[in-house]
């Protein structure tokens, strides 16, 4: 009896032994090839432990570029070039803020503007499909890379730019004093002699310049060659090494006062 009492002893005892390490080191019950996705890579360092013999990490990518949101729609220049055509240009300002809108990502889309920030997001070629038919129905008087020039002429000095292309008006009053245009009446809708150059589109500044310096910015409309060039005929020769052009306007706007209107 002692011997079946021992046998059951050691029977048991290799059954509790087995159990355990099928709890330690359980099957696996996914295949390897539906964890892929994660891409595990496996380094082995030394250890007292069998079961701490291998650490397993998971590689991450990382990116420095910002993620480009995805679009919901397909962006269609058929109605701005319509409006452009016919010289519908207020019709055509709106509609190239709504395909801004568009072009910006869905997170544009369901605020109903764009931040500065995503102005990257909008591609180039689009970008530039937007200043062309601009330009092109304008005679080159209109568009983004015209407003591009005009700001770098002016040193990219926005309060500058904002009087050349006609977005500020000057008040009938003792002391010298600028307001923003009302929108939309004060604004020119006709193309003229009398229109500023690069007065359209128009870009909403009211929230700051920030959206408006990164749309000018954008690599759609790095300067060229011959921008550079012209850019250099503006600087005149002289011991003073003044600007030529901006003599006029040389003198500091701080002593001046600005009344920003708000409706813009």
């Amino acid at each position: 009896m002692a011997t079946n009492y021992s046998q059951s002893l050691h029977h048991h005892h290799h059954r509790a032994l087995r159990r355990r390490h099928s709890i330690d080191c359980p099957p696996s019950a996914v295949s390897s090839s539906s964890l892929s996705f994660l891409k595990p890579t496996t380094t082995t360092t030394p250890s007292l432990s069998h079961s701490h013999s291998s650490i397993t990490t998971f590689s991450t990518t990382s990116s420095s570029s910002p993620t480009i949101p995805s679009t919901s729609q397909t962006p269609s220049f058929d109605t701005l070039q319509q409006h452009l055509s016919s010289k519908n240009f207020r019709l055509a300002d709106e509609e190239t803020r709504r395909l801004l809108i568009v072009l910006a990502g869905e997170a544009a889309q369901k605020r109903g503007y764009v931040f500065f920030s995503e102005a990257q997001f909008i591609s180039e070629t689009d970008l530039k499909t937007i200043d062309d038919l601009w330009r092109q129905h304008s005679n080159n008087k209109f568009g983004y890379s015209v407003q591009k020039k005009i700001w770098n002429k002016v040193n990219r000095d926005f309060t500058k730019f904002f009087l050349k292309v006609g977005w500020m008006k000057k008040l009938d009053t003792e002391v010298q004093q600028y307001n923003y245009r009302s929108f939309p009446t004060e604004f020119i809708w006709e193309l003229s002699d009398d229109t500023p150059e690069g007065h359209l589109p128009l870009t909403n500044a009211l929230r700051g310049t920030q959206l408006l310096n990164r749309i000018l910015s954008h690599p759609a409309f790095e300067s060229t060659q011959e921008d550079h060039d012209e850019e250099l005929g503006n600087i005149e020769g002289t011991e003073n090494g003044g600007f030529k052009g901006l003599r006029d306007s040389s003198k500091p706007l701080s002593n001046s006062v600005f009344k920003p209107d708000y409706s813009f």
